[in-house]
């Protein structure tokens, strides 16, 4: 069964539904299921979040670096002071990531705003 087996208008909704569910569901289930057996210090459990921080970390870079739409028209040097003030933001909080998220969103709409 393909993507374009069949002529019926839901079809593609449905594939896109059911492929989209196996391919992270699964995961997720799996990650809960061995992960609450584990030690929270256990050196592969370390490894899992190393690895999704960095991925995180790899989109934001991208969608600041190489963004696409109306984020594209920003200029860069906004989006990086943006996120830089953000960040400082978020650790003299106290790690309050509402903080950080809240004043990056006001920095980078009140430079629009002022015409940068």
């Amino acid at each position: 069964m393909t993507y374009l087996s069949s002529d019926l208008w839901w079809w593609p909704y449905l594939f896109i539904l059911i492929a989209g569910w196996l391919s992270t569901d699964v995961w997720r289930f799996l990650g809960v299921a061995l992960g609450g057996r584990m030690a929270e210090g256990a050196d592969l459990l370390v490894l899992v979040r190393a690895v999704a921080t960095a991925l995180v970390a790899a989109v934001i870079g991208k969608l600041v670096i190489f963004p696409t739409g109306a984020l594209g028209t920003t200029p860069l040097v906004l989006r990086v002071g943006a996120v830089a003030i953000g960040f400082a933001g978020y650790l003299i909080s106290g790690k309050r990531m509402i903080v950080g998220i809240g004043l990056a969103e006001a920095v980078l709409c009140g430079g629009l705003l002022l015409g940068f």
